[in-house]
């Protein structure tokens, strides 16, 4: 079998599809989220109409993709915005796929499914005797929540104590059972003690974003092929796809970074992470703001030898740059500058680890001292919606925000951005940073060796990125096929 579909449960199998089958679930194959226009049935096209973006509707299982059409509940090009110059201060161009319009408002719905739909549509996992548990520094969590109140399952959210009010309190409201441990996003090994506490339960299942290869397979196809587009359609004749920009987090939105230097082998990957609490730059360690994307850790999912850079963002850029992206002066200020009103009224797309991403894609752009002909690609990973209580808590510690306010975080935030903390990695560098995956995974979580050795053959990741989407696939189609014949 497969590292994603290690063995087949028929039993459960069969019991779970006709589970499915009274709750009207069918499952989209991976294709199908890559390709929805060309792919999803036509039937499954016209229903989605009458469903909105975030209904607890199986249906929603096929808005699992980058291609959501929010005008019509269709499909179309993929959903990306291009940061202007006028904001970026480069001559490079920036373009980001936007997160938002996900169902929940955040891509890590994706990552989730990509790691339940091989268990479920296998039967190891079984959704009347184990419950979902998601650990995660944010996004994800909710994500798996989403995932398995649309397929009826129990659901189980692990995250930091510290992450914004609106996520815990969605949480709540779609009915998921929430462990809060202690600290902020850095705070990943409390995490993995309160699944170890947990997987003493066999009721308990882990999908644990930062193992699991699902995460990085649906980021590898899905997340790629939707970043090659917009590459696709925004090129000239003259143009380079010179940078893909993805804080590492649980490493799976970075595996889409994979595919893109596939097809295009000159460009450059760089992970980005919180100047605050620098592992991959430093080995470094300490709590940040820049809520979901992870640390103190090397994810097991990630690639490491195929990552070219490391950008370490300042914390405190974020959190000013969310204030100037939202607050009324902030937008005024820009309607000053000559940005366009329908890029002013976009900004709001961009959360804190968007704004994070598009800080790596300027210092990137800087490094290198690309031209009008490079073209970076990025993440919007989930927009400022998921952190209108941190507008609230920075306008309380610092007061109402001012147009001089505005300019100095456009100056100091912004067009202050340089080549700092940032390091271009050499083949033993990358060792290096592969080799940390010792302590958590070996030491810790009880991984293998023989295969964390394995790791730093890239006929590993191609084996797991490409050669396993069909297997996958064809497990979906046929679970769906004994669906219909229950």
């Amino acid at each position: 079998m497969s590292k994603l579909i290690p063995f087949i449960n028929e039993e459960v199998r069969i019991k779970t599809a006709k589970r499915c089958k009274k709750h009207n679930i069918i499952l989209p194959t991976f294709k199908q989220l890559m390709f929805p226009e060309e792919n999803v049935p036509q039937e499954i096209k016209k229903e989605l109409e009458s469903v909105g973006l975030w209904d607890i509707n199986p249906l929603n299982l096929f808005r699992i993709s980058w291609k959501n059409n929010i005008n019509n509940g269709q499909y179309g090009d993929a959903n990306y915005i291009e940061i202007p110059r006028e904001i970026t201060g480069i001559k490079a161009r920036v373009f980001g796929l936007i997160g938002k319009y996900f169902p929940t408002g955040a891509h890590k719905v994706g990552a989730a499914y990509g790691c339940l739909a091989p268990k479920l549509v296998t039967g190891i996992f079984d959704p009347e005797y184990h419950k979902a548990v998601w650990p995660s520094t944010g996004n994800y969590c909710r994500g798996g929540a989403f995932d398995c109140a649309l397929l009826d399952c129990p659901s189980v959210a692990i995250l930091p104590e510290e992450m914004s009010k609106e996520r815990f309190d969605w949480l709540k409201e779609i009915g998921a059972e929430v462990f809060a441990t202690p600290g902020c996003e850095s705070n990943v090994k409390e995490i993995y003690d309160k699944c170890n506490e947990l997987k003493h339960d066999p009721h308990y299942m882990i999908f644990n974003q930062f193992e699991e290869f699902g995460n990085s397979l649906f980021h590898y196809h899905v997340t790629g092929n939707a970043l090659l587009e917009v590459f696709n359609q925004v090129k000239n004749d003259q143009s380079r796809l010179s940078a893909y920009i993805s804080a590492t987090g649980s490493a799976g939105t970075i595996a889409a970074g994979d595919l893109l230097k596939k097809v295009h082998p000159n460009m450059k990957i760089t992970a980005t992470e919180a100047l605050q609490c620098p592992t991959l730059l430093m080995n470094g360690f300490g709590g940040h703001r820049i809520e979901g994307i992870g640390d103190k850790h090397v994810p097991w999912v990630h690639n490491v030898r195929n990552t070219d850079n490391i950008a370490a963002i300042d914390d405190d850029d974020c959190m000013r740059l969310l204030r100037l992206f939202n607050e009324k002066s902030g937008k005024d200020y820009f309607s000053a500058k000559g940005v366009s009103s329908d890029i002013i009224e976009k900004l709001p797309l961009l959360g804190i680890s968007s704004i994070c991403n598009l800080l790596a894609a300027i210092k990137s752009a800087k490094y290198y001292e690309m031209d009008e002909n490079d073209i970076i690609l990025t993440i919007f990973t989930d927009s400022a919606e998921m952190y209108q209580s941190r507008l609230i808590e920075l306008n309380e510690q610092n007061g109402n925000y001012s147009v001089c306010n505005a300019n100095s975080d456009f100056f100091g935030s912004l067009i202050k951005q340089g080549i700092d903390y940032y390091k271009e990695l050499t083949y033993y560098d990358r060792k290096a940073i592969h080799n940390l995956k010792y302590y958590t995974w070996i030491e810790q979580q009880g991984k293998d060796l023989e295969e964390l050795n394995e790791q730093w053959n890239p006929l590993y990741w191609s084996n797991i990125f490409e050669n396993k989407l069909d297997l996958i696939d064809q497990q979906i189609i046929a679970f769906n096929e004994l669906i219909k014949n229950s």
